[in-house]
Parts: structure tokens; sequence; C-alpha cells
């Protein structure tokens, strides 16, 4: 067994990483090699977790339920693969529930995992590690647009880390559900008063970005990975190294599209899946305003995201970094809702695999 330090590691090791969004539980389990983390095994479990929640914004025993069994099933194929306990983590679905401190008991009663809960600004600023870590210091001065189900994301930074990172309440299932509630395809009175909404919400983090001239601007997530799909980049089986880029001027003609597509017609277009058919139109709004309203004419489409900023963060500063931020209340938050630390990881040495 080798421990992680800010200085780096004796010899390669295997970690994992467990991401509980608004669709799906992604885990990934990766080696560490020469301080980058390369994937030896992902699987997900599609659980709609944002569908369940209720009108009065909880998650409920049965949302909870299948929590639970995603997450032990990610714990189980984690232990197949010789990696530790997963860094496991939730976003905007958990965050917001009133009910958030029931679910976080039951799932470490249940599964042994203490999941933390990541607010939007730590979200935003991880990710930026990951995109810059991806892209590298030849992009320069860097914006960062991430498009989630609950929660958008936005960062600029000329570093390592951002200078400037928020997380605004414009996730692409977060505004269908409130805004396309009547028909489908949704009316043109709601697709103008999401775009109100939107670029009012927008102003302010646009205008520092626009103020701030990024020489790169990239964009993370399923949505806007989807996006690119439906504009024309190469299908995720060429890889992640074919250059993928997402003009703003291609996206306002596939909103034109879109917006006269049924949800059933929506998923039969290039890379938009059926899952996230419904919520295609609002990710793309948000994507062309931000876009519009910051000046940015192009995307690069970044692989690396928020799961690998976790990581490369992870050995980069230590095995107890995670320990340290909650124990100094910086964010994440425990079983009763407030900052609590986690167990520690006991790191496992990279193998054979099954």
């Amino acid at each position: 067994m080798h421990q992680l330090s800010g200085a780096g590691y004796a010899e390669a090791v295997r970690i994992s990483v467990l991401d509980t969004g608004s669709n799906t539980v992604r885990l990934a389990v990766c080696d560490v090699g020469d301080g980058v983390p390369l994937p030896v095994h992902t699987a997900k479990w599609k659980l709609r977790l944002s569908e369940q929640v209720g009108s009065d914004g909880c998650l409920g025993e049965e949302a909870t339920e299948h929590l639970v069994k995603a997450l032990n099933a990610a714990v189980e194929t984690a232990r197949q693969w010789d990696a530790p306990d997963p860094l496991a983590f939730a976003t905007a679905v958990v965050r917001d529930a009133p009910d958030r401190a029931d679910v976080l008991r039951a799932v470490h009663s249940r599964t042994g995992l203490r999941l933390r809960v990541l607010p939007g600004e730590a979200e935003a600023r991880l990710t930026f590690l990951g995109a810059r870590r991806w892209m590298g210091w030849r992009s320069g001065p860097l914006a960062l647009f991430d498009i989630g189900g609950g929660s958008f994301e936005v960062a600029f930074g000329r570093g390592r880390t951002p200078e400037f990172a928020a997380a605004l309440p414009l996730g692409a299932n977060r505004l269908t559900n409130e805004f396309f509630t009547s028909s489908d395809p949704p009316a043109p009175s709601e697709v103008a008063a999401l775009r109100r909404s939107v670029r009012h919400q927008l102003r302010d983090v646009s205008a520092r970005i626009r103020w701030e001239h990024p020489q790169t601007a990239v964009a993370t997530s399923r949505t806007f990975q989807q996006l690119g799909r439906l504009c024309g980049t190469a299908p995720g089986r060429h890889g992640p190294f074919v250059e993928r880029v997402l003009h703003r001027r291609d996206l306002r003609h596939a909103i034109d599209r879109l917006v006269l597509l049924s949800v059933a017609e929506r998923a039969g277009l290039p890379g938009i899946s059926a899952p996230r058919a419904r919520q295609s139109l609002a990710g793309a709004i948000v994507g062309h305003s931000v876009m519009k309203l910051s000046g940015v004419k192009s995307l690069v489409i970044c692989p690396w995201a928020l799961r690998e900023g976790i990581l490369l963060r992870y050995l980069e500063d230590g095995a107890d970094w995670w320990a340290d931020l909650e124990r100094h209340g910086e964010w994440g938050q425990g079983l009763d809702g407030t900052a609590g630390g986690p167990r520690p990881l006991r790191m496992a040495r990279a193998s054979s695999v099954p």
C-alpha cells in the first residue's frame, strides 16, 4: 500500500470516485501514473433522481431506496476492480433537497459511505481544475461553463485554480420542470419566459466573463457533449482526444430545430439520448445564452470535469485533503447536514483487473 502526499507517490495506485447527479450515478475506477488518473473501468446507474423529487422538493423514501441500491452496487463494483471505497459526492439533486440530512444518514447506515454534498461554487472550482489540466497552459486565460441537471457552474482563471467561480440555479432539468409544463413541444410563451429568466440570471456572471476576455472557453457536462454532437462534433466512439468545438451559430440553429420537436422526436436526433431529450431544449437555451452574453463564439468540449478535478486535487494535495476541508467547514455536509469528517480512505495498489 502506498499513501499519496502533496509531493507525489511511490508507485501507481488505484482509486475510485463516485458521482451522484440528477440523472445518473457514475463510478470511475482509475490507475494513477505520473500524476494522471487513467480510466480502468467505468459504470453507471440511471436513477433519474430529479424526476422523483416530490412537490415539496424532498427526495423521499422511494428515491432514497433507489439511491442506496445504486451506491451499494457501485461500492461492490469498485471492490471487484481492487479499488478502495470511492470518493463519493452528490451535486444539486441532493444538495437542494429539504430532506438531505435523512438521505445522507440512510446512505451512510446502509452503504458505509459518507456521501459528500458539494456546494455549487466548490463544483465550479474543482471542474475548472479538471478542465485546466486537460487543456494545458497553452489555453491561456480560461473560461468554464458546465450545465448540470440542477445547476449551472461558471468559472474563470489564469492559473491552476479559478479567480472567479459561481453556481446558478439554471440546471437543464430544473428549468424544464419549471417552465415547460403545458405542452409538448413547449408553447412559444413558455420558451420566451425561459429565455427572459435565463438572461436575467446570467447577466452578472456573463459580464464578468466578457470583461475578463478569456483566450479559451471550454464546456463540460453531458448536456454540452450531447449538444456538441447534435451540432456536428465527432461521436464519443472516436475517443476523448478528438477535438470537439461547439460554435454559437450552430447552437442557435439547433435551438430553432429543438423548439419545434416533441420529446420523442428530439430523442431521435444525433447525440440526444432518450433520458435527456426532455431537458435538451432548456440546456441549449442556457448554453447559447451564456455564450452570447459572454461574447464567446465557440466552446471546446472538454472530457475532464468534476470527477477528474476531485481526483486531481486528492492526488496533488494529499489523502487528507477531503477530510481537512470538511473539518474546517469550508464545504461539504455531514450526516446531520453540518460539516463533518469522513473515514480515512485506504489506497489500493494497481493490480491486474478482472
